[in-house]
């Protein structure tokens, strides 16, 4: 057993935050959370997904989440709803784009040969970086890149991929939580993602922006290509939570985030720990 710590900062007291309990993957378990600094008033669900969100209220300016991190049981594999196709601005492709990935799959064969085809196609269009402005932002639809590159996150490669192979009738999902590098003693200070497939029984682990990080090479399936631990925590984009008066409609729900001006909900400062195995 092994605990996953998330320290966050900058609150001011009585703030409340909204934060991620976690999920079962075919590595680990999240077991059970516990909160210092602060009181979970209630627990908010995401009846769609079948993942569940923590509404906390801070008692100092410092909470830290202590999540209880288990060994998967044998056959544990990743939640159904993962698979499930969902219909929002950030999963369902353009006609250009699903029209390109048909095609793109039916070139290679289809089959596996089709994944590796789409899974290279993405990661042909993006240049790793941190844009303030997304590929996506301001879009009903998955928008096609055509042709050059684009500069994206892990968020913004997996996003392109997973309506990618969607749309060319693959299963395909989204699943975030964090890494933490072996360089690092097992810090970090941000959330990662990844991308899972699932065909004729084969269930694959897609990490792009790693191997672009590391200069690995044409993207593999598996996890950890670069050394280091990783914990899913959670999946899928469009997330809802209720929370009494207080309604959070987000892209996903990765780190604990606070709700500001406008309705609008905010990441918070953090520092997330997790001890070697």
């Amino acid at each position: 057993m092994r605990q996953l710590e998330i320290e966050v900062t900058g609150l001011k007291p009585g703030a409340r935050l909204l934060a991620p309990a976690g999920m079962c993957s075919p590595e680990d378990a999240v077991s059970a959370t516990t909160v210092t600094g602060g009181e979970i008033v209630t627990v908010a669900l995401e009846p769609e997904l079948g993942l569940a969100a923590l509404w906390i209220e801070a008692a100092g300016t410092s909470v830290t989440l202590n999540h209880a991190i288990a060994p998967a049981p044998i056959d544990q594999g990743y939640p159904e709803a993962i698979y499930t196709p969902r219909t929002n601005r950030y999963t369902v492709a353009a006609d250009s784009l699903a029209e390109a990935s048909r095609a793109i799959a039916t070139k290679a064969g289809g089959g596996r040969a089709g994944i590796d085809a789409l899974v290279a196609e993405a990661e042909a269009r993006f240049t790793y970086d941190h844009p303030e402005v997304r590929f996506n932002d301001g879009t009903d639809r998955v928008p096609y890149l055509s042709c050059g590159t684009t500069p994206g996150s892990c968020v913004d490669i997996n996003t392109y991929l997973v309506a990618s192979l969607r749309a060319a009738g693959y299963e395909a999902g989204y699943v975030y939580g964090y890494f933490f590098p072996a360089e690092k003693g097992g810090v970090t200070h941000d959330m990662h993602c990844w991308v899972v497939t699932r065909h004729a029984s084969e269930v694959l682990d897609w990490d792009i922006a790693h191997h672009m990080k590391a200069g690995l090479g044409p993207t593999k399936p598996g996890l950890n290509p670069r050394p280091g631990w990783r914990v899913a925590l959670g999946h899928s984009m469009g997330h809802t939570y209720r929370m009494s008066e207080t309604l959070a409609q987000l892209k996903l729900l990765a780190e604990p985030m606070q709700r500001g001006p406008g309705g609008t909900w905010q990441k918070l400062p953090i520092i997330a720990r997790l001890p070697a195995a």
